[in-house]
């Protein structure tokens, strides 16, 4: 792409630009911008204008281009994007949020956030997020999760009815008593 615009400036926009220039408050980009205009207007060639400015070529004529057409206004506005993503629908986030306080999914002993994530239909970083926003830590809860083992109940009546009902002649002691003989931590 070859130089289309020719810039010629008037005493009044070189100054303008020069305080752009001059000004220790102002952005870099908005400094970067105004040397290009300059340097374009001391009908230097692109590749020059390029290297003094520390820019790409594209980069002179995106600005030369914005200049043409929009004046030292158009160099210290930027354009406006498109914008990104919509954000979730409440219903979704309700779900996200409802989910880990329901019943656990199939033999899961708590919902995870990938489980959370593959029911609800969204990435498991957006159920970090909801869950960050909310202050929802499923992970991190106290409370006792029944284990999904088919013998559990029989396992821990086996247990406890070793500690409640020891055998003959067994040494069985408390935490208590572990710690005081330097057993336990």
């Amino acid at each position: 792409m070859a130089q289309t615009v020719s810039l010629i400036l008037s005493a009044e926009e070189r100054w303008q630009l020069a305080a752009v220039i001059g000004d220790r408050n102002r952005s870099q980009k908005h400094v970067q911008r105004a040397r290009i205009i300059l340097h374009s207007a001391d009908r230097l060639p692109i590749l020059d204008v390029a290297r003094r400015s520390g820019v790409s070529r594209p980069a002179v004529w995106r600005w030369q281009q914005r200049y043409a057409e929009q004046g030292i206004d158009g160099l210290l506005r930027d354009k406006t994007r498109k914008p990104g993503r919509a954000p979730l629908p409440p219903e979704t986030v309700a779900k996200v949020l409802a989910l880990p306080c329901s019943q656990a999914p199939g033999n899961a002993t708590h919902w995870t956030g990938r489980a959370v994530a593959t029911a609800v239909g969204v990435s498991l970083r957006t159920v970090q997020r909801i869950w960050e926003a909310h202050r929802l830590q499923p992970h991190r809860l106290r409370t006792f999760k029944m284990s999904r083992d088919p013998a559990f109940t029989e396992k821990v009546e086996d247990v406890v009815g070793l500690y409640m009902a020891p055998p003959c002649h067994a040494v069985v002691l408390s935490i208590d008593e572990k710690r005081s003989h330097g057993e336990g931590g």
